[in-house]
């Protein structure tokens, strides 16, 4: 089988320069690594050609004689043991994998992994976020407010400010992992890359520790915090304040904080969304006669409603614009009563009198019940028909 031409693999010119050809190999690396391609059995093939390719074109004196010979100059065609690089049985030059892969090793595995390059300089490791859950009334979501909460977490430790090193001393490079903060292992054909067991993958370690922090640049301590709670917030409003979370290690950044809004269950109101629901007891005459009654809003007001004479249980009335203000656009919601209407109890003698002559002058006024157990005779005829 012929081999194709090693810039073609690579897809750079002839003349490319050495960080073209580089670059090109590290993006073909990244694209075939068998890691990302376990459903293609082509991938491996086509990762042990770029890792050849670049084998030979890296170097420049492997580089020069394939340029003016081609593949003769390897696979042993233009005797004296095979040229350069030659391997047994005329296979790919170069194909050892360790030695091509790892030029580009620590960029690869900065992006598999999260790690950082060779020798390059480590940040500190960024402080974890935190969790606040806050509960808050419905008229405080109806108003918003600005709320102080006590926040345990940790803060960079003033006496050494955060360099967890005791009297201003530096840390000094991890002698293990030189700096990098993960060390690697060959397990066959792959390297592995795991975090330092030395300084936690910092890639520092400290030889004289703060003695207010122990190393760790810093400290726990309870916090309090100015939080904006804008109106219309609902069971389950995220509010993230930025750099409010944990310090990060030896003066690595800080995370952030994550407040988690609850509303608390109202006596009075429900809420759907943007608008809310009040029940509202009303007496049998009041609901037969119809009248006006003075219902309570949100906002601590309250309004005139007028109730229709004959208004039954359940019946609805909206108010427009007495709901929850939006949290993030649209308009205000509505609130709507909902009228329950009651069964008057302790009853005088005198009452039950009139509530009997009453009940004998009100056949014609019970329609629901009227219709209700015409329904049933018709239902009982049937049966026995």
């Amino acid at each position: 089988m012929s081999k194709r031409d090693f810039y073609d693999v690579l897809g750079v010119a002839k003349g490319a320069s050495a960080d073209e050809i580089k670059k090109a190999y590290r993006k073909k690396a990244k694209e075939l690594h068998p890691d990302r391609n376990k459903d293609n059995p082509d991938a491996e093939a086509k990762f042990k050609e770029a890792n050849a390719a670049y084998e030979i074109l890296k170097d420049a004196d492997k580089k020069a004689a394939y340029d003016r010979f081609g593949h003769a100059a390897f696979d042993g065609s233009m005797g004296g043991g095979g040229g350069q690089g030659a391997r047994p049985g005329g296979g790919y030059p170069g194909g050892d994998f360790s030695s091509a892969f790892s030029d580009v090793f620590d960029d690869l595995f900065g992006d598999f992994m999260g790690g950082g390059g060779r020798g390059g300089t480590r940040r500190a490791a960024r402080g974890s976020d935190l969790r606040y859950n806050l509960r808050v009334t419905l008229e405080d979501a109806f108003s918003g407010m600005q709320k102080t909460i006590n926040v345990p977490t940790s803060v960079t430790c003033s006496a050494c400010d955060g360099s967890g090193s005791e009297g201003g001393t530096e840390p000094t490079t991890c002698p293990t992992c030189s700096g990098m903060g993960k060390v690697r292992a060959q397990q066959g054909f792959f390297t592995v890359e795991r975090t330092c067991p030395t300084c936690a993958g910092i890639g520092q370690i400290i030889k004289n520790p703060c003695k207010a922090c122990g190393g760790q640049g810093r400290v726990e301590k309870h916090r309090a915090l100015n939080v904006n709670i804008p109106a219309g917030v609902e069971t389950g409003t995220r509010i993230r304040l930025a750099g409010e979370g944990e310090a990060g290690m030896r003066g690595g950044p800080p995370g952030d904080l994550y407040i988690f809004v609850e509303v608390a269950p109202h006596k009075l109101f429900e809420r759907d969304g943007a608008n809310l629901y009040c029940r509202v007891p009303v007496s049998m005459s009041k609901a037969a006669l119809g009248g006006a009654i003075e219902v309570p809003t949100i906002d601590g007001g309250r309004t005139r409603v007028q109730i229709p004479g004959g208004s039954q249980s359940g019946r609805q009335m909206r108010l427009r614009g007495k709901g929850m203000p939006p949290l993030r656009g649209g308009g205000t919601g509505d609130m709507f009563i909902e009228l329950a209407v009651e069964t008057p109890v302790n009853l005088t003698s005198r009452q039950k009198e009139i509530l009997r002559e009453f009940e004998d002058l009100s056949e014609d006024n019970n329609p629901e019940t009227k219709s209700f157990f015409s329904a049933v005779k018709t239902f009982w005829d049937g049966l026995k028909g």
